[in-house]
């Protein structure tokens, strides 16, 4: 089996450049199952309807959040769809949710979506302890867990790889839109990868525009974000699982200009 992480969807360019290579690299790679993080599909913060119907249309299977899940109030419309999910770790009684169990080729793949609490300024619960005691809730019920940790600092998401090595069958991070080239699989045989990065504009400040960014960090002032134009790049991470085992055997990097 082969399952594909797209990074993070940045604006309608983002959404139009999934849409554009998706189709034919699932075909190209034989890809069985993809899940893709949507928090930046609608103008750089949020997810609208159509944004999340396009990303379901193009062969994403799942579509994950992050900090910006209500950066669009129409979230609220789809919220509850069995396959979009909000981290897991919000407070008892948010709407929606974190985790949903899917079938794929006679598998039972159970996705999370978690996020980091280093440098994000959300109140969320502990990452950690919820990522455990929703795996041991799990244990005899599905057959691979994969999981979306979105955060902003690279020594929580390792952390994170580390504590839960061995206990699940990937974790990749989200939310810095830049690839990491630290793809492994860890001593227990989690594979693992910081940060998948993104797709969206190339010429940018992690998808946002250049100007109005440089200006932010020049004068300190609330300069508003504008998303970037022009050419856009397309990365994700393929994870080829051992049907026997159910243990991933190769974590492969893609990069598309």
């Amino acid at each position: 089996m082969k399952v594909l992480a797209v990074g993070d969807i940045v604006g309608e360019a983002g959404v139009r450049k999934l849409k554009g290579i998706l189709p034919d690299l699932k075909k190209r790679d034989e890809i069985d199952f993809v899940v893709t993080n949507g928090e930046n599909a609608a103008g750089g913060m949020g997810l609208l309807e159509r944004n999340f119907k396009d990303l379901l249309e193009a062969g994403t299977d799942v579509v994950t959040m992050g900090n910006h899940t209500w950066g669009k109030k129409d979230i609220f419309k789809f919220i509850d769809h069995s396959q979009l999910l909000r981290p897991a770790n919000y407070p008892k009684g948010v709407v929606g949710k974190g985790l949903g169990i899917y079938e794929c080729k006679g598998k039972k793949i159970a996705v999370m979506n978690l996020m980091g609490r280093v440098d994000l300024n959300i109140l969320t619960e502990n990452p950690f302890i919820m990522a455990k005691e929703m795996i041991d809730e799990l244990q005899g019920k599905v057959d691979m867990i994969f999981i979306d940790f979105h955060a902003e600092a690279t020594a929580e998401k390792i952390a994170m790889g580390r504590f839960l090595d061995g206990k699940i069958t990937a974790l990749w991070g989200t939310h810095t839109h830049v690839q990491t080239a630290d793809e492994q699989i860890l001593p227990n045989g989690t594979a693992y990868i910081t940060d998948l990065g993104m797709t969206g504009p190339k010429d940018s400040v992690i998808g946002m525009d250049i100007s109005a960014s440089l200006k932010r960090f020049e004068t300190t002032l609330p300069e508003k974000y504008k998303l970037a134009e022009g050419e856009c790049i397309f990365n994700s991470v393929e994870f080829e699982i051992d049907d026997e085992t159910n243990k991933v055997t190769e974590v492969k990097r893609i990069f598309i200009k």
